[in-house]
């Protein structure tokens, strides 16, 4: 009876076998897991010469070398613009502005930048992707590598050539920054007194020789100074402490030219010292001399022009150090850095241009007065406390165009409202 039971209840070895025939059939079926089954793609985008880019370079090749399904492919967008559009579209896929090198996509994330913060990151999605596994950021491009459209917004300059300023806000960041700057009171009180004392000669060929030779001067000590500006920052505005340091020092510019606004020259003041008016002077009186030869005044001014422009530095440091801020943060090219400084220079002398060319026609030249000089300080003062503003709570603003424009508009607009509730309430005399 024990055997006829049991065989009653023993399921015949065909069934086992298409039980695990079936079973096997299934498994091969199924997806097999993608946990160190398939390659894992990271897309680097950096720029020949690029230092940031070069630090990271060691890291990526022990991540290569650490994980055999890790693929790594580089483009470089500096020297070439093939990639360009490729750069552009992932960009916009992740939210992001693309200019900035090195920038990473992996795992429908993207960095930009190299910090110890940004490697601890990446290091931490990479080892998701490999456990887990992430798809191409290819795929989240609808059609693969579609460009970006291009705006329209296109600023045609002489010599600079096209800049497009909604692709590139920081072109049109430039150009505010500049405007502002070149209503330097310092700087204008200097080249109407020259040219009110030169004008005295009433020779058109002697203001001219005078006023170009001051303003290319003055350009070129500028321009060094804003180079060696942005030297520094490019190596070291990644660490948030330098900054938050360098907000904090165009931040005290800022609050000084304000000051000077309700309270000018009373306390510290940005403003060109007494100890060296003299000075100024005495070489601008040395130049109303008919006999000098044209070799004679050139030499001259240049020498009068590389003093100036040394005893002028601290009232006029503000705008360069938060203009080589923000375009350190973006780490241009060599290319594009040339032509934005080329572009800053030309909009910050464009003032001055403006003023030799009134000296020119009419051999006549004013002063800038003491109320012109309080109110330009404020509006300077405003924009660069609001470019301090943004440069440590929301540098992000400052890479669309509508940011740029509302940063500028916003502290313009708090001038002007501050100087007519002044006015009003002093019954609208001058501020000092």
């Amino acid at each position: 009876m024990l055997g006829a039971s049991w065989s009653a209840r023993t399921v015949p070895a065909s069934r086992w076998l298409a039980g695990l025939l079936a079973l096997f059939v299934l498994a091969l079926a199924l997806p097999a897991p993608a946990a160190g089954t398939g390659k894992v793609v990271m897309l680097v985008f950096h720029g020949e010469g690029c230092p940031h880019c070069q630090d990271q370079v060691p890291m990526l090749a022990e991540l290569e070398a650490r994980h055999p399904t890790l693929v790594i492919e580089r483009y470089e967008v500096w020297r070439t613009a093939e990639h360009h559009a490729l750069f552009r579209s992932l960009a916009a896929a992740h939210g992001l502005r693309a200019g900035s090198v090195p920038t990473v996509f992996l795992g429908g994330q993207a960095w930009v930048g190299d910090s110890p913060a940004i490697r601890a990151a990446l290091r931490a999605r990479l080892a998701e992707c490999l456990e887990h596994g992430c798809p191409d950021p290819r795929e989240l491009l609808t059609p693969p590598e579609a460009p970006v459209a291009a705006s329209a917004s296109v600023l045609s300059l002489p010599g600079l050539g096209e800049v497009d300023l909604a692709r590139h806000p920081l072109a049109l960041a430039t150009v505010l920054i500049a405007l502002v700057d070149g209503f330097n009171p310092c700087s204008l009180w200097v080249l109407t007194l020259l040219l009110a004392l030169v004008v005295q000669l009433g020779s058109r060929a002697r203001i001219l020789l005078v006023g170009v030779t001051f303003l290319v001067t003055t350009a070129a000590v500028y321009g060094l100074f804003i180079i060696g500006l942005f030297g520094t920052l490019a190596y070291v505005l990644y660490h948030d402490w330098i900054r938050w340091l360098v907000a904090a020092l165009a931040a005290a510019f800022a609050l000084i030219n304000i000051k000077d606004y309700f309270w000018f020259r009373r306390g510290v003041s940005l403003t060109i010292p007494d100890a060296g008016k003299p000075w100024i002077y005495r070489r601008m009186r040395a130049l109303r001399d008919a006999r000098l030869s044209v070799p004679a005044v050139i030499g001259a001014t240049v020498v009068m022009a590389l003093g100036i422009a040394l005893v002028e530095l601290p009232c006029t440091a503000g705008f360069p150090v938060l203009w080589s801020s923000l375009v350190a943060a973006s780490q241009p090219a060599t290319g594009e850095f040339a032509a934005l400084l080329g572009l800053y220079l030309l909009v910050y002398l464009g003032l001055e241009l403006a003023v030799l060319g009134v000296a020119l026609v009419t051999l006549r030249m004013g002063r800038l007065g003491a109320r012109h000089g309080q109110l330009l300080k404020l509006v300077g003062g405003a924009v660069m406390l609001a470019l301090a503003a943004v440069l440590v709570f929301a540098p992000t603003l400052m890479d669309e165009l509508q940011g740029v424009l509302l940063v500028f508009l916003a502290a313009l607009g708090a001038s002007l409202l501050i100087d007519l509730v002044v006015r009003r309430l002093r019954g609208g005399t001058t501020i000092a």
